[in-house]
């Protein structure tokens, strides 16, 4: 999403105390700066004044965006093009609103438009690209791609549609190198501090310190972690950057590590490498994906204690099936991989069974609503960390989860769980497979129309209904 230039326009521009292009040039400093509520009110103030100033209606799309609530964001910005303005920015702008609510054709028809207007543009072949990829047409996706970086090929946001695209399509040799432009994307969180060292290549530090960042979300760290092994081959002194909920999981991969969660903690290093970098030094391809698991393993003692908490609430006898239904909320992937309790409703009919949710965050309040037949086991509210997350799934028959951290966690113990996937699902699970090259215990489950999950949840009660013989 991109901040308009401000262009105000109209006879009244000066009916509000300050001038119109004043105010909106405040507006769009705070909307650039983060201050998102700050922008919003200088908007409101505009607009009750001009309710028919399109920069401003645009800009207030934008900032609806950045608070959340795409669906007010198109509502503006179409009100925006109804009165006239229609630069490729304001398209590129539209056609991701249409993107995030799952309106491919109308994004699609949009980034054309857009195309129409700028064909020189590459950031409108990006958007294209983009949209490409989410309605799965990959050959079309890397096409627009190409197209965009022919034009400038140093387009960041080019070369990760391409990386994205490559990579679910299993052409891992090409997709990781482009996957390193992620870190130039705009907007893009810095992977550490300033640093003169180099990045790793790969080749031996037999004597220095090796700097492995712990990056992205919680499952990439969990699939990626796999790889310090490797690592720890060509270099033996370590330090890991890594959050305090992956810390000992990642201390489960070699009982060396250096692993701190502050900078100022961390040791002098000659070379540093993001812990998704690895896959790309290590040649990995979907035939020699390394350390199948299980590279993961619950605490004992922990396992006793949840094997007794759960024979003491769950039905004797009855078969244990984990259930994760939403993701962090902020992941900008969420509206497409998250769904709610109520989607499992078809497994609530099965006989035999006791479901355990596995969920945190705010869904958890979900299972309130529960009234299926099969016991629902609310413990979320009781499980403090990782090291509780898999003494649990240690304890379960099985686990049901959308593309969560909690998927990789069972896949990572191998352990039996069934990954229900949208439509365009993330490029590690590749096109069509049930099954992962990742994780030999993962079963996949997938849309076959987007944001529509009565396909992938028919298909799991018919195959637990057949697994566990319950009718």
């Amino acid at each position: 999403m991109e901040t308009p230039a401000l262009r105000p326009r109209g006879p009244t521009s000066t009916t509000v105390p300050l001038p119109l292009g004043e105010v909106l040039r405040l507006a769009g400093d705070a909307e650039a700066s983060g201050r998102f509520e700050e922008a919003r009110r200088l908007l409101d103030y505009i607009l009750a004044a001009e309710p028919n100033e399109p920069s401003a209606l645009h800009l207030s799309g934008v900032v609806a965006f950045r608070l959340g609530d795409p669906e007010k964001a198109l509502a503006q910005m179409e009100r925006s093009l109804e009165l006239g303005i229609d630069t490729p920015l304001y398209l590129r702008n539209i056609c991701e609103m249409y993107r995030v609510l799952g309106r491919l054709d109308e994004a699609l028809d949009t980034a054309r438009q857009a195309v129409v207007l700028a064909p020189s543009d590459p950031l409108c072949l990006q958007n294209i690209a983009i949209i490409h990829f989410h309605r799965l047409e990959i050959d079309e996706a890397i096409a627009c791609a190409d197209a965009a970086l022919r034009i400038d090929p140093t387009l960041p946001g080019a070369h990760f549609a391409r990386a994205e695209a490559l990579l679910l399509r299993g052409d891992w040799e090409q997709g990781w190198e482009e996957y390193e432009w992620r870190f130039r994307i705009q907007g893009a969180s810095p992977l550490m501090p300033p640093t003169n060292a180099p990045q790793w290549d790969g080749k031996p530090l037999q004597s220095e310190t090796l700097l492995l960042v712990a990056d992205q979300g919680f499952g990439d760290v969990v699939q990626f972690c796999r790889y310090i092994p490797w690592a720890v081959e060509r270099c033996p002194d370590i330090a890991i950057a890594c959050s305090k909920p992956m810390a000992a999981l990642v201390r489960q991969q070699h009982p060396t590590l250096k692993i701190f969660q502050h900078w100022q903690d961390c040791p002098p290093f000659a070379a540093y490498c993001a812990l998704s970098g690895l896959p790309r030094l290590h040649g990995t391809r979907t035939d020699n994906v390394p350390a199948l698991a299980p590279y993961l393993h619950a605490d004992p003692k922990r396992i006793a204690q949840w094997r007794e908490r759960l024979d003491r609430i769950a039905p004797r006898g009855y078969r244990r099936v984990g259930l994760v239904w939403a993701g962090q909320p902020r992941h900008n992937n969420d509206r497409n991989r998250s769904t709610t309790l109520s989607t499992f409703a078809p497994l609530g009919s099965l006989r035999g069974i006791a479901l355990v949710s596995l969920q945190k965050g705010p869904a958890t309040v979900q299972a309130g609503q529960y009234f299926g037949q099969a016991p629902l086991l609310n413990i979320g509210a009781e499980v403090a960390d990782y090291d509780d997350t898999m003494a649990i799934i240690d304890s379960l028959d099985l686990v049901i989860t959308v593309d969560t951290s909690v998927g990789h966690l069972a896949g990572a113990m191998n352990r039996p769980s069934w990954i229900m996937l949208p439509r365009a699902p993330d490029w590690r699970w590749l096109l069509e497979r049930s099954d992962s090259p990742w994780y030999p215990s993962v079963r996949l489950f997938r849309q076959s129309v987007s944001r529509q999950w009565a396909g992938p949840i028919g298909e799991i009660t018919a195959a637990l209904r057949e697994q566990f013989a319950a009718v």
